[in-house]
């Protein structure tokens, strides 16, 4: 995703065909052909925004699939909570937190503007427009909401099947309003890793392993589902309904090329819209070879296809080539994908080796493929510096780390953050709810 808001120079402006857009009257400065550019970037950020809104669908049917019948209803309900709760925090503290537009508390570090989020006057004028020769603040706002929510739905999955409804609520605040936009602002707001050279176009970085970081220290302070690990060995828990699983996928790939395609930020111009149309076909091929990668490498590593690690692995793949989905070729764009897949079929044993319970695989798919697409920016774009992307991540990563451990060990210590050993058993839906997803089906 580029800095802030990039003016759509003059002579681009210039270039375009004069149309017979209407006016609000003679305004100096004002012209049929800025308005165009205003119209079509707004346009790109609203279809954009609600593609990745999709995700949270997406991300709702992928968790519903792979946590047990008995836990549906509780990861259902969070998914709706966590991205509510996103848009009002995202609303009131964490956008100007996101976006100080050069105004600094701590310079190139914490915003110095504070307070709720504004839109453009009802029936704006183009002479009264925040930013005539871009975009509308709506469109932007709810561009950018979209991925703080999808930030906090990464830890969801993570950390099924065991968490408190309300403690996961209470962290999701805090993710969504302060640990998010914080570091968000340092690269996409125009803070000190941007300034540095950091490239992230899409959020390999700043969205997926954010998340990823979240979750993993999330699991670690909470622990693993009761019976998943004994006597050395990792007992199967399988999701419930693996159709809600692959239909979440899908739609978690839908969903990206609005994520990558409208991190373009502009398509004012003939280049703007031929590299959205590249971005879009590189996210598709990275994709696909992560599945395939991960298809190949389940059947000759267990002599059969795990249909959950292809799931897994399309999504790595897609991870993986979100830091720069432009420049890389079509066959480069399915390597890198094909490398999120290999991440995803390894790190899932790892982290089980480890004793480190993962619900849906979220860690592997978002951390660790995050961690290579941000990586592998220097491969295919020529600004990349490998020592800048690699300090970027460990900048990030530690500051996520220290941020989530702080809260969720308040959270520990004071409400608790784990439900009790009989309420896991019997099942987070009758325990925590009083409603279960599949009623007929209960032994009741």
């Amino acid at each position: 995703m580029k800095l802030l808001k990039p003016l759509v120079g003059a002579a681009a402006i210039a270039a375009l065909p004069t149309l017979g857009l209407a006016q609000d009257g003679p305004v100096a400065g004002v012209n049929a052909a800025t308005d165009t550019v205003f119209i079509l970037n707004s346009l790109l950020f609203l279809v954009g925004g609600f593609l990745v809104f999709f995700m949270a669908a997406g991300f709702a049917m992928l968790e519903a699939g792979l946590v047990r019948g008995k836990n549906v209803t509780m990861q259902l309900t969070k998914n709706m909570a966590l991205f509510s709760l996103a848009t009002i925090f995202y609303y009131l503290i964490g956008y100007n937190l996101m976006y100080p537009l050069g105004t600094w508390s701590v310079e190139g570090v914490l915003s110095g503007v504070f307070g709720p989020g504004v839109l453009e006057a009802v029936g704006v004028t183009a002479a009264d427009a925040d930013d005539y020769g871009y975009a509308s603040t709506g469109s932007d706002f709810f561009f950018q909401l979209m991925f703080c929510a999808a930030t906090a739905s990464i830890v969801s999955g993570a950390l099924a099947e065991r968490i408190k409804l309300w403690p996961f609520l209470a962290f999701t605040v805090v993710l969504t309003s302060i640990i998010y936009p914080i570091q968000a602002s340092w690269k996409w707001g125009g803070g000190f890793l941007d300034t540095m050279g950091f490239l992230d176009f899409a959020g390999s970085t700043v969205v997926h392993s954010v998340g990823g970081w979240a979750a993993l220290v999330g699991a670690l302070i909470l622990g693993p589902r009761i019976g998943k690990y004994k006597d050395g060995r990792t007992i199967p828990m399988p999701g419930s309904n693996l159709t809600l699983a692959t239909l979440g996928t899908f739609i978690l790939w839908m969903g990206w090329f609005g994520f990558n395609g409208g991190s373009q930020l502009a398509m004012g111009t003939v280049g703007d819209v031929a590299d959205v149309s590249r971005i879009f076909s590189n996210t598709n091929a990275a994709a696909a070879g992560g599945a395939l990668v991960a298809l190949i490498l389940t059947q000759l590593l267990y002599k059969k296809p795990d249909l959950t690690m292809i799931l897994n692995g399309a999504l790595a793949g897609l991870v993986s080539i979100t830091a720069e989905p432009l420049t890389p070729s079509l066959g480069v764009a399915t390597l890198i994908g094909g490398v999120g897949g290999v991440i995803v079929v390894f790190a899932v044993p790892f982290l089980d080796k480890l004793k480190i319970d993962d619900v849906v695989g979220a860690i592997p798919v978002h951390l660790f493929a995050g961690i290579w697409g941000t990586i592998a920016v220097v491969f295919t774009n020529p600004d990349a510096s490998l020592g800048t992307q690699l300090y970027s991540i460990l900048v990030v990563g530690l500051f996520t780390i220290v941020a989530s451990g702080v809260v969720w060990m308040i959270l520990k210590m004071t409400v608790g953050i784990r439900v009790g050993e009989e309420e896991e058993i019997t099942g987070l839906d009758k325990s925590e709810m009083g409603m279960e997803a599949y009623p007929e089906f209960s032994n009741g």
